[in-house]
């Protein structure tokens, strides 16, 4: 089977088709795997490193704020519109593939929507709760659209075809164990709250963040690791003028990059965090209590729905970046840790909307259009 991946643009488009691809060759050896990316991508670095041969096309996105700059930019990704539909018809055609595989990015829509005028079988997969434009865009001309979660479904087209797979999570993370997590952490019995803005930071979130270290050093009731990301350098600064001094509360680690993210999410009682696709699913898969902050810096403000997913099931909290202040996530903090049934019960709920076998039922679509 020769099966081509396509997607780029963000960790959250490139990570679901790499977990299905490493699972397509886990399950057949033999099969030819190609991934399709953006030039200039995150892509060229991630899929190497995970061992498929990738090829690029040159696509972009428009630009919504019409600024002379932006003006500029539009006219390029008209012109690449056409570009990238000859590049990939190009590929498409040497490379003969099975079935493609898209999921999301600008870079899915012209490889996708190509594959499908040369009659190649075609799935997509969405990871968030609100579906992006290309999902959009590609719906009713692939066999199946997989979604994460069911509530995607409503903003698509009728005629679509849709599964609800779920999204891929890592082995390493469900490999994880709570008591070697913890021992390896050095951790006492005290509740661990484990909170992060992803790998770059998020100011907003960083500075609630160091208001509430602040006020639980004083009381020392719970242990926190905190990863505040490289492009917030302002942080500690923030940190001492709450009043925090690191060197005197080792229940408490701030960290630049969180490496070890399965063995401190195994290891957390609570989890802060921003809804990314991804990362929700890592905290259902772990069964996680969580307070959930969406960025609104994302299309379509799809962190809001992907919290909501959860939160209307009782499955987390939320607060919404505008109405966010340390003293606000301190207090939701001490109220579900003082509260076991409520951090109990979060948990739960989160762990029922896992679908633990998510690789399995994408292996399954892909391999049901291949024989189409």
């Amino acid at each position: 089977m020769k099966v081509l991946f396509t997607g780029g643009g963000t960790a959250g488009h490139i990570n679901p088709a790499l977990a299905a691809a490493g699972y397509l060759r886990q399950k057949e050896p033999d099969a030819q795997i190609l991934y399709v990316g953006n030039k200039g991508g995150m892509e060229e670095r991630l899929v190497p490193q995970a061992g498929f041969e990738i090829k690029t096309v040159h696509i972009s996105g428009f630009q919504r704020k019409l600024t002379p700059k932006n003006l500029w930019r539009n006219a390029q990704t008209v012109v690449r519109v056409f570009t990238s539909t000859a590049e990939a018809k190009k590929i498409l055609q040497e490379f003969a593939p099975d079935v493609c595989v898209g999921t999301g990015g600008y870079v899915s829509g012209p490889v996708i929507r190509e594959a499908a005028k040369l009659g190649i079988p075609c799935v997509i997969h969405e990871s968030n709760a609100y579906p992006g434009v290309t999902t959009k865009m590609l719906a009713k001309s692939v066999k199946t659209v997989m979604l994460a979660v069911p509530d995607a479904k409503k903003y698509l087209d009728p005629k679509a075809v849709c599964t609800v797979t779920g999204n891929p999570v890592r082995g390493e993370v469900m490999a994880a164990q709570r008591e070697e997590s913890r021992k390896a952490l050095g951790l006492d019995d005290r509740p661990l709250v484990l909170s992060f803005g992803g790998s770059l930071g998020a100011s907003a979130l960083n500075r609630a963040a160091a208001y509430m270290l602040a006020q639980s050093a004083k009381e020392g009731k719970y242990q926190h690791i905190h990863g505040y990301g490289a492009h917030d350098e302002k942080f500690l600064a923030e940190c001492k003028e709450f009043g925090l001094d690191l060197e005197k509360s080792p229940q408490i680690q701030v960290l630049t990059y969180i490496d070890n993210m399965p063995q401190c999410l195994s290891a957390a009682d609570l989890v802060i965090g921003r809804a990314g696709a991804m990362t929700l699913s890592e905290i259902e898969a772990k069964a996680k209590a969580s307070i959930l902050i969406p960025s609104p810096n994302v299309a379509e403000n799809h962190q809001f729905h992907n919290a909501m997913a959860l939160v209307n099931r009782g499955a987390a909290e939320i607060i919404e970046e505008k109405d966010l202040t340390g003293e606000l996530l301190w207090e939701k903090v001490q109220g579900i840790l003082s509260d076991p049934e409520r951090l109990r019960s979060l948990g739960e709920n989160a762990g029922k909307m896992e679908t633990l076998d998510a690789n399995e039922r994408i292996y399954r679509v892909i391999k049901a259009a291949a024989k189409k």
